[in-house]
């Protein structure tokens, strides 16, 4: 039986609409400089690892995000450090193509990511790669890692702004589920926004993603969060607990950082405990700087 959306939802469905949108604010907050901005030397494919940074990195993107705009700031910084340095745009759907991606199902999503990691390692002669990922860029991963033979690909895995448990929406998952289990609008949610429906628990994807643990044998797992996160509620979503896994919350690395969900893309204390936990022996011990931007 579908469920209903009873009389007086207008209200609470705007407040779904704005939520289910709100990873997609950081694609226009952002300056437009930022898409048309040179990628400061990531994306080279005639970059070849150094001794001292054997794999290459792969960043990907959170929902509604691209290669590009997703990694203006943490991607400069990785190729500063050594790093050679890739980004993809997987996920498009009718709703933006190129421009917004992570919109398709993420099990989908997790063979584009598969087949552009073996591009990588082709081109760089790699035999494994490192993975950093925000949002979105953490669950599907972890998809590929777990269903897709990745876990013999990759490295590091390191997520900023995780969730590999879903989000309840602050509380209005249940209404935007009934309203996406409305007939036809369940169908143009699997066409415009299938990972929209997987991240709304319980889901099949996040159920399989769950079953036996999240984490595989192999590669390394670090997962950094923030208790202001406001997209992904509660923000222990992203909190792995399994064996092997390093959990960091943000606020208890560095006091003064305020960072939400979004901007996680652009706090410099992020920056640090990415390299850190890429290169645990050679990289600086993060520092903490003040910084507050709590979307």
């Amino acid at each position: 039986m579908r469920a209903r959306v009873t009389n007086g939802g207008a209200t609470k469905t705007r407040k779904i609409l704005t939520t289910l949108v709100a990873a997609l604010a950081f694609t226009i907050a952002i300056p437009a400089v930022a898409s048309a901005a040179p990628s400061s030397g990531w994306n080279d494919w005639s970059c070849k690892p150094s001794a001292n940074h054997p794999e290459p990195v792969v960043l990907v993107h959170g929902l509604g995000g691209n290669a590009t705009t997703n990694w203006f700031y943490h991607a400069p910084k990785l190729k500063n450090a050594g790093y050679c340095v890739y980004s993809l745009t997987y996920g498009g759907t009718v709703l933006g193509g190129q421009l917004f991606g992570g919109m398709a199902s993420m099990r989908k999503s997790a063979v584009e990511l598969g087949a552009f990691v073996d591009r990588v390692r082709s081109s760089t002669g790699a035999d494994k790669v490192d993975i950093v990922g925000h949002s979105e860029g953490t669950t599907m991963p972890a998809y590929y890692l777990k269903f897709e033979g990745g876990a013999e690909k990759v490295k590091h895995f390191v997520g900023f702004g995780s969730n590999f448990k879903g989000t309840s929406l602050n509380g209005l998952s249940g209404l935007a589920k009934a309203v996406l289990s409305l007939p036809g609008l369940d169908l143009l949610a699997d066409g415009v926004c299938g990972a929209c429906r997987e991240y709304l628990a319980p889901s099949d994807f996040l159920d399989d993603l769950a079953r036996g643990g999240v984490t595989v044998p192999g590669p390394t797992y670090t997962s950094i969060v923030s208790r202001h996160d406001r997209v992904v509620t509660p923000y222990t979503s992203g909190v792995l607990n399994e064996p092997g896994a390093t959990d960091i919350v943000l606020q208890d690395r560095c006091g003064v950082d305020v960072s939400g969900h979004l901007s996680q893309a652009i706090d410099p204390n992020v920056t640090g405990l990415i390299l850190k936990a890429l290169d645990p022996e050679g990289a600086p011990a993060p520092k903490c700087v003040p910084f507050f931007a709590p979307l």
